[in-house]
């Protein structure tokens, strides 16, 4: 298998996808994402099933044939899962500071790596194959709200996950392109501390002022990270107050949670819940929690690495395992104990940012890689 030929058509419909901006909270941007997915998958022979939201952009689910009828105990039993999603944290309009180019063996544009690069990946891959070519159902799922959450996609991910053998998802390759076969877990607390307002120099004693107590609850909260487990808290947000001549009767921080090992999330849950107020006749409330579970390094993550590392190692591909703090829809899998392997689109770096960027070598590599897995498996 040689991909490098295809390369131009590659950039031709990455740049397309690229360039029709699709912020995550923009549903008819992102729908417009969707009409190109649905379309090429159609035009791939696939039956498009289109999941439609009110709150978030349609998820796009497309069944590619197989050579014979399955039963349904064989189908959960043999089929795989490709994840995408089709959202960006980019706003409309980064076009016009962010352009798609290249240069330098790089491939550069808002969300060119997380993750339309994936995209493009997944779909020349099934086109390599062939229609009916594969021996093995294969769903792909392509998603409209990753980057918030996936609250809208989160359902339908682990239904169609529960019906698979192995789940794929396309997120971009690390830099020296390893697949991730760990993520933390992420969540997130809001800390609320009320007290009382007061004028700052007429009435100070009568005031209990939120932004002191919420100080303390401030280094409270950081000292629950624990760096050997993996565990970290970051206050990332606080605002109170109204003038500094006011007494604040009010304060509100926003916490960012990673765990790495299962039942950390519950243990600092209880943590921040039993929380209490330090100075008298002020109050301390806790909302939030595990968004997304974590992805462990675990037995069943070794074994499908191995799998897939040789399956590469036939092909001429070193792939190499990383990990990384950050989580994606992989999260949601891992604990439903399904095979799932992440990282799988091209590698690049600086997501989130002005510099995101693909290495222009890895569309090929990636695709050859997927379509191996996805025939040999």
């Amino acid at each position: 298998m040689n991909f490098t030929a295809q390369v131009p058509q590659m950039l031709a419909l990455l740049c397309r996808l690229v360039e029709t901006e699709s912020p995550s909270r923009d549903k008819a941007a992102v729908d417009r994402v969707g009409f190109i997915v649905a379309d090429e998958c159609r035009r791939l022979g696939a039956d498009v099933t289109i999941h439609a939201r009110a709150e978030a952009g349609d998820l796009v689910e497309a069944r590619f044939p197989h050579p014979q009828p399955l039963s349904q105990k064989r189908e959960r039993e043999d089929g795989i899962l490709l994840l995408a999603h089709m959202d960006t944290v980019f706003p409309l309009g980064t076009l016009e500071k962010m352009p798609f180019y290249e240069k330098d063996g790089k491939v550069y544009g808002p969300g060119v790596s997380d993750m339309k690069g994936g995209i493009v990946v997944a779909l020349t891959a099934l086109a390599s194959i062939g229609t009916g070519n594969l021996p093995r159902p294969v769903t792909a799922l392509f998603t409209p709200d990753e980057e918030i959450g996936s609250r809208a996609s989160r359902a339908v991910i682990e239904k169609l996950a529960k019906e698979s053998a192995l789940v794929l998802v396309l997120e971009p390759g690390m830099v020296d392109g390893s697949v991730k076969t760990w993520r933390k877990g992420v969540g997130e607390f809001r800390l609320t501390v009320r007290g009382r307002a007061a004028h700052a120099g007429g009435d100070h004693e009568q005031g209990r002022n939120a932004i002191e107590e919420m100080a303390h609850q401030v280094i409270a909260v950081q000292k629950l990270t624990d760096y050997a487990r993996g565990t970290t808290l970051n206050v990332g947000v606080v605002r109170g107050g109204i003038a500094s001549n006011v007494v604040p009767d009010e304060a509100v921080a926003e916490v960012d949670l990673r765990v790495m090992q299962p039942g950390e999330a519950e243990r600092i849950t209880a943590a921040m819940q039993a929380l209490k107020p330090v100075l008298n006749g002020t109050s301390v409330e806790v909302t939030g929690g595990l968004d997304r579970p974590p992805m462990p390094l675990d037995d069943t993550m070794k074994a499908t690495f191995a799998k897939a590392q040789a399956i590469a190692a036939r092909h001429g591909i070193e792939l190499k395992a990383g990990g990384t703090g950050g989580a994606s829809d992989a999260n949601f899998v891992a604990p439903l104990g399904v095979p799932v392997l992440d990282g799988l689109g091209p590698a690049g770096g600086e997501y989130h940012s002005e510099r995101e960027f693909i290495f222009k070598d890895s569309l090929p590599e990636r695709a050859k890689l997927l379509t191996a897995i996805l025939l040999e498996w």
